[in-house]
C-alpha cells in the first residue's frame, strides 16, 4: 500500500528486539541475554540490517541506519570520548553495509555520524547503486535469536528494573524520551527492558551465578533500585512528588510480572496518567 509513498527504511533496533522478545516471549529457545548484549552484530539482528540494506536499493529506496542512543557528556571529558567512539564504530559498520544515512539520539554524536558516513560516501548522496548482492538471508537467519551469544547476569536484570521504572516515571512527567545513565531511553527500550524480565520470569532461567530469576529476586531489586534512584537524585520531595516512585514500581512489576503479557507499557501508563490528570484538574 505504501509502495508508491515510502522513500526509505530505517533498522530500528529497539523496536524491532522488543517485537521479537514479545511474538515469541512463549519460546524458550528464544530467550534473550543481557540487553545490553543484544547488539546489532549479533546473528538475528545482523541478518536483518544485511537484508534491509539490499530490500531497499534492489528497490531504488534508501536504507537508513538505526539510532544511536548514547549520548556524549558535556561534563565528563573521557565519558564522552567513550560515547563518541561507540558512535564512531556503529556508524562506520552502517556506512560499510550499505546504509544511506542514520540517526543518533544526541545533536553532539551528529558530526562523529557525518565523519563515518563522509569516509565512504564522498561526493555521493547515496549509495543505492550498492545493490548487495552477496547478502543472502534465510528465515533460520532472521529467527537465530537463540544463538545470541551472552549471559543473564545480576547486573543485567538490576538495569532491566531500574531503566523501567525511570521511564515509566519520565512518561508520567510527559516525558517520551528520557537519558538516563547516558543513554536515551524511550519506549522501545524501556519495552525491551521489561519483556526480558517477563521472559526470564515465565522460562525459569538463571542468572550466572545459578540463582533463578523470579518475581520475588525482581521485586527485591527494584525496592534496592528505587533507593539507589532516591540516593542519585537527592531531593527526597522531589522524588516522591514529581518521581511518582509508588506508581512507576506499580505500573513497571505490572506489565514486567503478570501472568499475562501486556502487550504495551504505555496502555497501563496512560491509564494512570488520565488518573493523574483527573485528580490535578
Amino acid at each position: 500500500a505504501l509502495g508508491d509513498h515510502a522513500t526509505a527504511l530505517n533498522a530500528g533496533r529497539w523496536d524491532y528486539i522488543f517485537s521479537a522478545i514479545k511474538r515469541f516471549r512463549h519460546r524458550p529457545e528464544f530467550v534473550t541475554p543481557d540487553r545490553a548484549q543484544v547488539t546489532m552484530t549479533v546473528p538475528f539482528m545482523h541478518a536483518y540490517s544485511e537484508l534491509l540494506v539490499k530490500t531497499c536499493h534492489r528497490r531504488g529506496a534508501h536504507a537508513m541506519g538505526g539510532m544511536s542512543a548514547v549520548i556524549p557528556s558535556r561534563s565528563d571529558e573521557e565519558a564522552a570520548q567513550r560515547a563518541l567512539d561507540a558512535v564512531r564504530s556503529d556508524k562506520k559498520r552502517e556506512a560499510a553495509a550499505g546504509f544511506d544515512g542514520t540517526w543518533v539520539a544526541h545533536p553532539d554524536s551528529v558530526e562523529t555520524a557525518l565523519q563515518a558516513f563522509d569516509a565512504v560516501l564522498g561526493d555521493r548522496l547515496n549509495q543505492i547503486d550498492e545493490k548487495r548482492e552477496d547478502v543472502s538471508v534465510s528465515a533460520a537467519d532472521l529467527l537465530s535469536i537463540g544463538d545470541t551469544p551472552g549471559e543473564i547476569t545480576e547486573a543485567g536484570l538490576r538495569s532491566n528494573v531500574n531503566v523501567g521504572i525511570q521511564y515509566i516515571s519520565s512518561w508520567l512527567r510527559g516525558n517520551g524520551a528520557a537519558a538516563i545513565y547516558g543513554l536515551m531511553e524511550d519506549a522501545a527500550t524501556a519495552e525491551i527492558s521489561r519483556s526480558q524480565i517477563w521472559q526470564w520470569v515465565h522460562h525459569g532461567v538463571q542468572l550466572e551465578d545459578g540463582r533463578p530469576v523470579t518475581a520475588e529476586l525482581v521485586r527485591d531489586l527494584a525496592t534496592g533500585e528505587l533507593e539507589r534512584i532516591r540516593a542519585e537524585i537527592g531531593d527526597d520531595e522531589w522524588f516522591e512528588r514529581e518521581g511518582r516512585p509508588k506508581e512507576s514500581r506499580e505500573i513497571f512489576e505490572q506489565v514486567a510480572l503478570a501472568d499475562e503479557f501486556v502487550e504495551f507499557l504505555t496502555l497501563p501508563a496512560y491509564e494512570k496518567l488520565q488518573e493523574i490528570e483527573a485528580a490535578e484538574a
